[in-house]
């Protein structure tokens, strides 16, 4: 059952899995430039984000000039 009072903003994010579009959604993450301001490591504790996603999204961030944030 979808909710229409608070329907999800719309993701510009790459073909990833359901449970990886889920983890980035609780996070607060839809857009692919909010992905560069948090680190592949940050990323990767979120639960249903793996090391497939993250190559997606990364190949998908350098195709557009971007990339995720760098530690420190």
């Amino acid at each position: 059952m979808n909710d229409t009072n608070n329907p999800a903003p719309e993701s510009d994010f790459p073909k990833i899995s359901q449970p990886a579009i889920r983890a980035l959604s609780h996070a607060g993450l839809y857009r692919l430039e909010q992905l560069t301001e948090v680190t592949e490591a940050d990323l990767l504790k979120l639960h249903g984000l793996g090391p497939k996603a993250i190559r997606i999204l990364n190949e998908v961030l350098q195709e557009k000039g971007l990339s995720f944030a760098k530690k420190g």
